[in-house]
């Protein structure tokens, strides 16, 4: 998976951490672009003790809240998730003054968030935040940019981001026709908007 650009970012990440103070980094792009997958490889570079991911998924929406509305066919864009939430907890972890402190993931095979699923003790120096929105431009997500100490911009190619949500999709439960018209859909009009936000990321990184 390495590339120079990644080996880069590792070793300055590394050196940024040498300090003892906590980091927070973000990582985003696009939807199937493969945060999840580049967060869960990067915290296996430093390992457990020394680096968490704390996905922005947990904070979607509840079905409860969105079914019967408007947003259930847009799940997924900005709107659909809790950011008031989300920058609560990146403010607990900027502060580290806990002796844990518990966040939410999200469930595909339930398509739903469960509360408390992830456990970032104060130890941790790097914390990694993986998702769509963290560089948008209305003004509580420039506050959850402001917690973070970097954020780093997944750069892959379009088809084969599609391809993957495609897939995705098609693993949990939708079929064939409606996958791909869910991802050339919202999955695509969230990936436009996103892709427009690339040119404040701190890191560039490829991704194949």
């Amino acid at each position: 998976m390495d590339s120079p650009e990644i080996s880069q970012a590792v070793a300055a990440l590394r050196l940024r951490l040498d300090g003892g103070r906590r980091t927070l980094l973000g990582i985003t792009g696009a939807p199937g672009s493969g945060k999840s997958t580049f967060a869960s490889w990067l915290q296996q570079q430093f390992g457990p003790e020394l680096a968490m991911v704390v996905p922005m998924d947990g904070f979607h929406l509840g079905n409860a809240i969105i079914d019967g509305t408007p947003l259930r066919q847009r799940k997924g864009a900005m709107d659909t998730f809790d950011v008031g939430g989300y920058l609560s907890l990146l403010q607990r972890l900027v502060r580290r003054d806990e002796s844990v402190v518990y966040a939410p993931e999200f469930r595909r095979t339930l398509d739903e968030p469960v509360a408390a699923s992830i456990a970032v003790p104060a130890s941790v120096p790097l914390v990694i935040t993986e998702g769509n929105y963290l560089l948008a431009e209305p003004p509580q997500w420039k506050e959850v940019r402001a917690q973070l100490d970097e954020v780093w911009f997944m750069d892959t190619p379009p088809e084969l981001r599609l391809a993957r949500l495609v897939d995705r999709h098609v693993e949990f439960g939708m079929d064939q026709a409606a996958a791909e018209a869910w991802a050339t859909g919202p999955d695509e009009a969230n990936a436009a908007l996103i892709e427009a936000t690339r040119r404040n990321a701190d890191r560039i990184i490829p991704w194949h």
